[in-house]
């Protein structure tokens, strides 16, 4: 008889335990934050390392003070920016593959230090943008400024995203820049503030180094900006970006061919060399409308896919 009440007793102690565990212990721990359910073992957590920065630095060989402090920390916060701010890095790294091409014989052409094709990934990681100032293409010209440089600009036909004209354009402003400035690094500040501002500003200041002048926080910012994509774009994999030769974009390949008539339809046009009309607008973004009226009689250098003929 008592086994029998010591099995009952025992029978009622585990449907207890069972409704407790089953109906109050699991409900808790489902109510519970999810942060608390995480281990915060250090050797879980992802690491973020700070750049080193380099030994020596230079803008057309012209010698960044890296014994400067402000000089140095300013260069480590552009550093750090391009180098964390992976996915815009990445595309500036695949897209200068296809850029280079096109504007590094052109910057030779007209004197222009190599290192101003990095200047062109700063301003529009050499894409044809607009910016919330209605500056365009990959040099970034506001409308007034690139018809000052010979670039036509008007409703059908916008050389501003043209990458040829718009390099030369470009080319034109640094060489004036150069001559009233002495020196490239200032040359380069100047693209941002504009030759006037920066000349009121080295003015007033008493001073004709870009180092040593007291900025506006975006020109102050600008030539560093350049330094660290110049030096990301040197050496991707030293600031942690692995890729291969096959990820990087590639120049697209054409044929240019002259135009000094009217072409009332560029659909038609592109058909008429077995093109569509998105491969004839990617080859030339130059082209605003759908027609080319040419009143004119201008000639254009029109690009076109060769073996599509």
């Amino acid at each position: 008889m008592k086994n029998a009440v010591y099995v009952i007793v025992g029978l009622f102690l585990v449907s207890i335990l069972v409704y407790v565990y089953f109906y109050h212990v699991i409900p808790a721990q489902a109510d519970e934050p999810e942060l608390n359910l995480i281990k915060t073992d250090n050797h879980n957590l992802g690491k973020t390392y700070s750049v080193v920065l380099p030994d020596n630095l230079s803008f057309c060989s012209e010698p960044v003070p890296l014994n400067d402090q402000d000089v140095r920390e300013r260069l480590d916060r552009e550093l750090l920016i391009n180098t964390y701010w992976q996915s815009q890095t990445l595309l500036i790294i695949k897209e200068f593959n296809k850029i280079k091409p096109i504007v590094e014989p052109i910057l030779k052409e007209y004197g222009i230090p190599e290192d101003f094709i990095y200047l062109a990934a700063a301003e529009s990681g050499y894409r044809n943008l607009v910016s919330p100032s209605k500056a365009a293409g990959i040099w970034q010209f506001l409308e007034e400024t690139g018809k000052s440089y010979g670039l036509e600009i008007n409703n059908e036909v916008d050389e501003r995203y043209h990458f040829e004209k718009s390099t030369i354009a470009a080319c034109k402003y640094l060489q004036k820049s150069y001559q009233k400035f002495g020196n490239w690094t200032m040359a380069a500040a100047s693209y941002n503030m504009g030759l006037t501002g920066l000349d009121e500003v080295s003015f007033s200041q008493k001073q004709t180094n870009y180092y040593d002048l007291h900025l506006n926080t975006e020109t102050s910012r600008y030539v560093f900006r350049i330094l660290a994509l110049k030096e990301i774009l040197r050496s991707p994999s030293k600031y942690g970006f692995m890729i291969s030769e096959t990820d990087l974009y590639k120049p697209h390949a054409f044929k240019s061919i002259s135009i000094d008539t009217a072409i009332a339809s560029l659909t038609d046009f592109a058909a008429l060399y077995k093109m569509t009309y998105k491969e004839l607008k990617i080859l030339n973004p130059w082209l605003r409308s759908n027609m080319l009226t040419n009143k004119s009689t201008r000639s254009y250098q029109l690009k076109i896919i060769p073996d599509k003929q």
